[in-house]
């Protein structure tokens, strides 16, 4: 009996989808940091690729290339990917290694849903002690690693050096950075009389991450305990107090802008709309165009460094992306794929410090390449003075979006500083109340 062509058909597509392939061993690998296959699908030249993406995609287009017997299947998520991350491990097929920010690896350990990468890391000949400080820290929960950290990111002061000239804030060609809270008044005062623009640009309207980072990080350095226990935040305190009215003052008299968002704070530092723009590590190469385009406002006139301090130790709150390995059975082939991923990527740490991100190694801080691009000096302290929130601490995203909504709430004058403390408070001890 003679079968349809249809039957044919799915016979052989059911043969194909059984059958390998080919003979390689396949890893499934889901991140975020954007899609550009169109630009880079075909590059593994990782010097030539720019940019989160298009880094990312060269890196392990080239470790697909010098790994014939193996392959790295990719999955590009939209950003943070967790939601689906989250389907795929309840239906008991997760990925096989996943970009993961480093205040969420609790969450998910906490549940026994992440591999600890200790045996991955010795089978790779990679020591935590090669990590930065902040690295280290940022991947460790009850003395085991829980993924292989990738980079810090944190706050910087992205500072205009034409007009801190114009302000005379500049000592030879390195801008004057306050060390008190007075003295960055006075500095803003200063800044605005001479130059008519204001010292800070804030991105206090739906950046929960500016007010969070702010009140975090000027709180640690006075000695705060942010969470004494899993299950509680202590934000009502003089210290917190302190803070909120630092920045509400900075508000009150004007020295920083007001009602902007992100890309409206963006599109001012770029304009030349004021003196300091506090925002990530992730826009260094963005403002570096800028200063290196003859006309634009930032044309040779740009400078960046770490938070200055304030008060007590020099400490800034930071996170930083990690790759970590979702629990689910693997073959040895697969085991010992994931510790050569790890190799090869721990061997290019410095191709990832070109984002702006601070290096996750400290050999690569101490690479006279890494040295050498721009600003890198002025920013390495952040691997040793960034400290991210306590392991043990769960719902960290979710944390920072309730403490940065009433910080703003408390900075720019909508609530009572004291009644925007404690409704942060009693909002995250209600939440992590929930956490197993």
């Amino acid at each position: 009996m003679r079968l349809p062509s249809s039957v044919l058909l799915l016979l052989a597509l059911i043969l194909a989808s059984c059958a390998p392939a080919d003979h390689k061993t396949h890893l499934y690998l889901q991140r975020f940091f954007g899609e550009c296959g169109a630009e880079y699908g075909g590059t593994t030249d990782i010097a030539k690729a720019e940019g989160e993406c298009g880094i990312m995609t060269a890196l392990i287009n080239r470790f697909n290339a010098e790994n014939p017997d193996l392959h790295v299947d990719v999955n590009v998520v939209a950003w943070p990917g967790y939601p689906q991350l989250t389907a795929q491990m309840a239906a008991g097929d997760p990925p096989d290694l996943v970009t993961m920010h480093e205040g969420v690896i609790t969450d998910y350990a906490a549940k026994g849903l992440l591999e600890p990468v200790d045996s991955y890391l010795r089978h790779a000949r990679i020591s935590p002690a090669d990590f930065t400080d902040a690295s280290r820290r940022g991947v460790t929960i009850k003395g085991r690693i829980y993924g292989l950290p990738w980079d810090t990111h944190g706050g910087l002061f992205h500072v205009n050096k034409a007009l801190f000239a114009k302000a005379g804030l500049m000592r030879g060609a390195t801008p004057i950075l306050p060390t008190t809270p007075i003295e960055l008044i006075n500095q803003a005062r200063q800044f605005e009389a001479r130059t008519g623009k204001p010292y800070l640009i804030q991105s206090n309207v739906g950046d929960t991450a500016f007010a969070a980072r702010n009140q975090y990080t000027y709180m640690m350095a006075q000695g705060a305990v942010l969470f004494p226990d899993r299950r509680h935040i202590r934000l009502d305190t003089p210290e917190g107090v302190r803070v909120a009215n630092f920045f509400k003052r900075i508000d009150d008299e004007h020295l920083g802008t007001l009602n902007m968002d992100t890309p409206a704070a963006i599109a001012a530092f770029v304009s030349g709309e004021g003196g300091i723009y506090p925002t990530g590590t992730w826009m260094i190469g963005s403002f570096e165009q800028e200063a290196n385009t003859p006309g634009r406002p930032l044309y040779k006139s740009y400078a960046v460094f770490p938070y200055p301090r304030l008060w007590g130790r020099h400490v800034e709150f930071v996170s930083g992306h990690s790759w970590v390995v979702p629990e689910r059975k693997r073959s040895a082939a697969q085991r010992a794929a994931i510790a050569r991923f790890f190799r090869f990527m721990a061997a290019h740490n410095f191709d990832w410090a070109r984002t702006g991100h601070i290096p996750a190694f400290k050999a690569v801080l101490e690479d006279p390449r890494f040295q050498a691009l721009p600003h890198r000096a002025d920013i390495a302290p952040l691997a040793s003075i960034g400290e991210p929130l306590p392991s043990y601490v769960q719902r960290q995203n979710a944390i920072e979006g309730i403490v940065g909504e009433e910080m703003a709430a408390a900075f720019t004058g909508q609530k009572p500083v004291r009644r925007a403390l404690s409704e942060a408070e009693r909002r995250v001890n209600d939440l992590l109340a929930q956490t197993q």
